[in-house]
């Protein structure tokens, strides 16, 4: 721990007697003489992790305990912390030390509070939105029983006025909202990518996750219209998208992205402190400088051009990863290079797309087939084959076949588009414009940390979960 000692005391733990030691990196707890068979035991908590210090109401069955009859009273604070449960899983624990004297029990709980203040990162006020519909319409029981308390033991006053699981999965490693509300009160903070859309230069939306053209904007437009069916929707309209089998014809138009460190089938995830962000953004700062110094400088002969029938068009910020997904849409895909993945799933059969779907719940590279391909790009634009022709079409049914299209509503000069999935939310645009901003917000995340060593370590420390039935 660090050199420079705040507080150094003799506390009792669980009935026994530890050296208990407070510092600018955390808190550590040891026993000063452990015995000899078990080793020395030693706990510690760094100051990132500490939630809450409170004062403890000692109640007649504690000041009768043995260890403190020869004191005429008894004093004990309360400290919350955070610990790992499983990977990516956290819980809110805690450790009740007992002092000698009420002087020494108010010396250790106003240092603990000294030094939780001086996380300036983390949230003081919160405007809270739940979606009413998300769990299985159980969001606002679990926000009330699970989430509310733990801001409430952190001292953050809220307002709830209120929403996918995805971007959770993909910046936290896990669909837990203890978690999520522990990653919030700690102030964690992960930089995120956020994509602009447009159309002839005007606004349409932003997306952090997704954006799906073909297959997943066809599943979200055919789910919308069965929300009655309740989460069984997505199922039953992902179903009926595969067997329906549409193709869509366009012009996709890119500029790769030259700064980063990565590819999409390097095979590096995304993981807490990801270097190959940082080094990006470095790159991607310095590249922008020299396009901003060059004035006028050309980059037209950068951009590529693919032309075809797309089952799917996809660019994904992140991985996308789900629990039925574990590894998602774009497995190398990074939280904040300023890059997205654009995957291209050109017309295939059946049986190939079926394959294709399969391989994103396996470990199976999913774009090593001949009808796929990813770019790691900054922008992209995509037009319909229903927007180019449509001029011409328009001519066509107006000079030779108008009335007779008039009266035929299945005539076969009407070309049909896909809906665009943006982030859940449908688009329509037959044309659009996307550039990534990289760093553009900050999540209350950690990032994916990597794999360790997860299990607990046996401990004599108060293992009781602060918010019961967690």
């Amino acid at each position: 721990m660090g050199d420079r000692i705040r507080l150094s005391s003799s506390l009792l733990l669980e009935q026994r007697a530890w050296q208990v030691i407070l510092d600018r990196e955390g808190l550590e707890w040891s026993q000063p003489q452990p015995p000899s068979a078990r080793g020395e035991e030693s706990f510690s908590v760094p100051t990132s992790e500490i939630i809450a210090v409170e004062e403890t109401e000692i109640d007649e069955k504690q000041s009768n305990r043995r260890k403190w009859r020869k004191m005429s009273k008894r004093h004990a604070f309360t400290v919350y912390y955070m610990k790992r449960k499983r990977p990516h899983c956290w819980r809110c624990k805690e450790a009740t030390f007992w002092c000698v004297d009420e002087q020494l029990c108010n010396q250790w709980i106003q240092a603990l509070k000294e030094l939780i203040d001086s996380q300036t990162s983390r949230p003081k006020r919160l405007l809270v939105y739940i979606n009413p519909f998300s769990g299985k319409k159980q969001g606002q029981r679990i926000y009330e029983q699970k989430v509310a308390p733990l801001f409430s033991l952190a001292s953050i006053s809220t307002e709830v006025v209120g929403s996918t699981d995805c971007i959770c999965y993909a910046t936290v490693g896990i669909n837990d909202p203890v978690t999520s509300a522990l990653h919030i009160i700690l102030g964690d903070s992960q930089p995120l990518d956020v994509s602009s859309v447009h159309r002839n230069k005007t606004f349409l939306k932003y997306f952090v996750s997704l954006l799906g053209y073909g297959f997943y904007g066809d599943v979200l437009k055919d789910s919308e219209e069965k929300r009655w069916m309740g989460s069984v929707r997505y199922d039953f309209a992902g179903f009926k998208t595969f067997l329906s089998h549409h193709y869509y014809e366009g012009t996709v138009s890119f500029l790769p992205a030259t700064h980063t460190m990565g590819c999409p089938r390097d095979g590096r995830s995304c993981k807490t402190k990801c270097r190959v962000c940082k080094q990006s953004k470095r790159q991607l700062e310095q590249l922008q400088k020299f396009e901003k110094d060059r004035h006028g400088y050309d980059r037209r002969n950068q951009w590529h051009v693919i032309r075809g029938k797309f089952l799917a068009i996809n660019a994904a910020n992140m991985s996308c990863a789900c629990p039925r997904s574990p590894k998602g849409l774009s497995p190398s895909a990074h939280l904040a290079d300023g890059c997205a993945d654009l995957i291209l799933v050109h017309k295939c059969s059946r049986f190939n797309f079926l394959r294709y779907l399969i391989r994103h719940t396996n470990e199976d590279d999913q774009f090593n087939f001949t009808f796929v391909e990813v770019y790691r790009i900054r922008k992209f634009h995509f037009t319909s084959q229903q927007l180019e022709d449509s001029d011409d079409i328009h001519n066509m049914q107006k000079k030779h076949f108008g009335r007779f299209c008039s009266d035929q509503p299945t005539c076969c000069c009407t070309f049909s588009g896909s809906t665009w999935n943006c982030d859940g939310e449908t688009l329509e645009s037959p044309a659009i414009q996307v550039e990534v901003h990289c760093q553009l917000i900050k999540l209350f995340a950690r990032g994916i940390e990597p794999p360790s060593k997860y299990e607990e370590s046996p401990s004599m420390v108060q293992d009781r979960s602060y918010v019961g039935r967690l």
